[in-house]
């Protein structure tokens, strides 16, 4: 049986707004160093047995990837070429951390160029400025990994039962969560975007068409959640029948399944497929999507 561990949401604040500031640094450094993909999907990060990883990237005639380990928690920076290198995770600010990153990746002959402030942040102070997220706990780094490792495994089984188009388990470094979406096949209507520092062009690319969308969250809940939703929403979305534990937030315009909720469940493999499978049907029963797509 799966040891799921406890990470309140209120427990490590800091700590998260801090990791979430280097991961969109890393995460920027994957979108200038890899040739697009539709939805954005060359941007994301990915779970690894050691933490969050970019994959392959280009550069020259050689690739080189980024990850952060947090068993060991250092940063590591492999090439191709043999060079490697490698920066402690510890308390240190956002423009300490960037500084640090940019000067070893330089030892490398790497000199990606990145928009240098945050996105889908409020406070989007610019990473060399930023002194003021400065924390890092080790034991809430590794929990809200294993947490994403526990998310990976149900999001990935999921993604399997479908046969249509579906994006990779992948995490989104602008919202920090894990995703996995299912595609109908049509065109959707014009996104309106309005998330915080993100050009909306961003949002028109990501939703450009019909889908069905999953994953995990360190928020909501007392200790984050999974979360489900429909762009469009079809007419009656939000009065799925779900399973016990799992409900509609109507500020959010999502369902969600408390990840303490699950932690503390009989079947907790179970209960979150039959939360992800319960809310996809929703939505492909009410739009219709048996008339486009081939599916679960």
């Amino acid at each position: 049986m799966t040891t799921r561990p406890i990470l309140a949401v209120d427990s490590w604040t800091d700590t998260r707004d801090t990791l979430h500031r280097w991961l969109q640094i890393v995460g920027k450094i994957r979108m200038v160093s890899t040739p697009h993909v539709n939805h954005w999907w060359n941007v994301t990060l990915h779970v690894t047995p050691r933490g969050l990883a970019t994959g392959t990237q280009s550069h020259g005639d050689g690739i080189f990837d980024i990850e952060f380990d947090f068993v060991e928690h250092r940063l590591v920076i492999r090439h191709s070429d043999g060079g490697k290198r490698m920066l402690h995770l510890e308390p240190m600010s956002v423009a300490d951390f960037s500084s640090r990153l940019f000067a070893l990746l330089s030892e490398l002959n790497l000199h990606p160029r990145i928009h240098g402030a945050p996105n889908e942040v409020e406070l989007a102070i610019p990473f060399a400025e930023d002194t003021r997220h400065a924390s890092y706990d080790r034991d809430a780094a590794h929990a809200f990994w294993r947490q994403l490792v526990d998310a990976d495994r149900a999001l990935s089984r999921f993604r399997a039962a479908f046969t249509g188009k579906a994006s990779p388990v992948h995490f989104f470094w602008g919202a920090m969560d894990l995703a996995v979406t299912r595609f109908s096949g049509r065109e959707a209507p014009r996104h309106p975007g309005g998330a915080p520092n993100c050009p909306n062009e961003v949002m028109i690319e990501g939703y450009s068409h019909e889908i069905s969308s999953a994953g995990f969250w360190p928020g909501g809940g007392r200790e984050g959640a999974y979360y489900s939703y429909a762009y469009p929403a079809p007419v009656g979305f939000a009065d799925a029948r779900v399973p016990e534990g799992a409900y509609w937030d109507e500020a959010l315009g999502e369902y969600l399944l408390p990840y303490e909720v699950v932690r503390e469940a009989a079947d907790p493999d179970g209960l979150v497929q039959d939360f992800l499978t319960a809310t996809y049907r929703a939505e492909a029963d009410l739009a219709d999507w048996a008339s486009v797509t081939t599916s679960a």
